[in-house]
């Protein structure tokens, strides 16, 4: 059996991310579809659905629970480009190993650690909306902090072996 490689694992993270991303994508138009929807049911049938306004809070958690992980991949997370893309290689790879490791990590690991019990509590007592024709899925909606921190910890893996291939590759070459 072979040994998978730094390479190989930020690809097949950095592939999956991609297959997610798309996926997600999807949910935009949904989140669209439901908006227009609602407006509808308001202002043209003077009628509304609680369940479907929850909805929209649901699809927008999701969105950002799976999409914050893909805009991770893509690079377009917030970052003090004024230094940055002055940079070479090397000292790109360098801001995003620290960044990695001093921010995205440990503040990663921090919402997880602080969120578990929020989360497992909601499930305990399978917490469904305080409205009486609401959704009763308030417990996932909440698991959402949760995949959220798994697929920002999981890409940020990815980053950090690609950080660390292009860091070996540059002192490989001096």
């Amino acid at each position: 059996m072979t040994k998978m490689n730094n390479n190989s694992v930020s690809n097949a993270i950095d592939k999956a991310m991609d297959a997610m991303g798309r996926a997600v994508s999807w949910l935009t138009v949904l989140l669209v579809v439901v908006t227009g929807l609602v407006v509808l049911l308001r202002y043209v049938f003077q009628t509304g659905s609680i369940a479907l306004q929850e909805a929209i809070v649901y699809i927008n958690a999701l969105i950002f629970a799976i999409g914050a992980a893909y805009t991770l991949k893509e690079q377009g997370h917030v970052r003090v480009d004024i230094f940055y893309n002055r940079l070479g290689g090397k000292g790109r790879a360098i801001v995003d190993l620290s960044g990695v490791c001093v921010f995205l990590l440990p503040c990663t690991l921090f919402i997880l650690w602080q969120s578990w019990d929020y989360v497992s509590i909601s499930w305990q007592i399978r917490e469904r909306s305080i409205e009486l024709s609401g959704l009763p899925f308030v417990y996932l909606l909440k698991t959402a902090i949760l995949v959220l921190g798994i697929l920002l910890i999981v890409q940020g893996i990815s980053e950090l072996l690609k950080s660390l291939a292009l860091l070996r590759q540059h002192w490989l070459d001096d």
